[in-house]
């Protein structure tokens, strides 16, 4: 498929956001699209940066992209298929039977990057996209379309009980090979999206219909893609880019409400990012951020700062 600078669009943000449809092959629910966005610095350059968003998520964080921006570089997310802006009708939200689905709008959006004249790109992560990526990288060494990799806490496993994560998960990927589109509880709390939307608790605004306070149900099939991907991380992947991988210094598990979700990782076991991290092979750099939350560009003022110094440094350090 080819792509122009013709066919962006004004996007939803607006302040100089742009986006592009991405077509693919109808999959299993029937249509598919991707969306990319882009925001461009104010003087053109060959350095750039791909976001991809966790799960239940869109690309919102402007802020994040203009900080981007000012330090030079074209700044560009994916909507991934069956999420935000690449929502069709007829999909199940978020539903993919394999993180290997993802490759087409990654494998696109990176050509489209590489075709626009940028010559050094990092692939950037939160969440889910934080574990897409990584698993992206490992079955992409050697690639010229990306040269360097940052992660946002990412979700290298499920916040489970050791029970759980070693025998009910495993009897839940299996399942699926017969019930692929059975439905199970998410199982994650409101109370993350109650700090963060202004609305509630937090800061920030963005459509609580693409990212809302309670998640939906996923598929088994969904559970057994994450899972296969995990497996694979977890074997002490090799990484042959340098990578950033981020996380918060604590783990909220509170069951009401309580300051302290403006203060922490609601979502994910921070030990459980650390720990896999650590198995990755290359030129890996993990760094705590204290009292980050679970997004940590949505953290308090002074903790996101923290974020973009260490991130801007680490960048200084390895793309000169």
């Amino acid at each position: 498929m080819n792509y122009s600078f013709d066919d962006y669009t004004p996007d939803i943000l607006g302040e100089g956001f742009e986006q592009l449809t991405l077509t693919f092959n109808d999959d299993y629910e029937g249509k598919v699209i991707a969306t990319l966005i882009r925001r461009q610095p104010l003087t053109p350059s060959t350095k750039a940066v791909l976001y991809i968003h966790g799960f239940s998520d869109y690309f919102f964080q402007d802020q994040m992209a203009k900080r981007f921006n000012k330090a030079g570089y074209t700044f560009y997310a994916l909507d991934l298929r069956k999420y935000g802006r690449s929502y069709l009708d007829h999909q199940k939200m978020n539903n993919v039977r394999s993180l290997l689905e993802y490759d087409e709008e990654i494998n696109a959006a990176l050509e489209i990057i590489k075709t626009e004249k940028h010559t050094e790109v990092i692939l950037m992560g939160h969440s889910t996209g934080g574990l897409i990526i990584t698993y992206f990288a490992g079955r992409h060494l050697n690639s010229n379309l990306f040269h360097g990799i940052i992660c946002n806490s990412p979700f290298y496993e499920f916040n489970l009980s050791a029970f759980e994560r070693r025998i009910g998960i495993p009897i839940l990927s299996f399942l699926s090979k017969y019930v692929p589109d059975k439905l199970i509880s998410g199982g994650l709390s409101r109370f993350y999206g109650y700090s963060l939307h202004r609305e509630e608790y937090g800061e920030w605004d963005y459509n609580i219909a693409w990212k809302p306070h309670d998640l939906p149900k996923v598929t088994l099939s969904f559970i057994s893609a994450i899972h296969k991907a995990h497996k694979i991380t977890h074997n002490k992947l090799r990484l042959d880019v340098p990578t950033l991988v981020l996380y918060s210094s604590q783990s909220i598990n509170d069951k009401k409400w309580s300051e302290n979700f403006m203060e922490g990782d609601a979502v994910l076991n921070v030990d459980h990012i650390h720990q896999f991290a650590s198995q990755l092979q290359g030129d890996i750099t993990s760094c705590e951020i204290e009292n980050g939350m679970h997004d940590l560009v949505l953290s308090k003022e002074p903790v996101r700062e923290q974020v973009y110094k260490t991130i801007f440094e680490w960048i200084k350090v390895n793309f000169r």
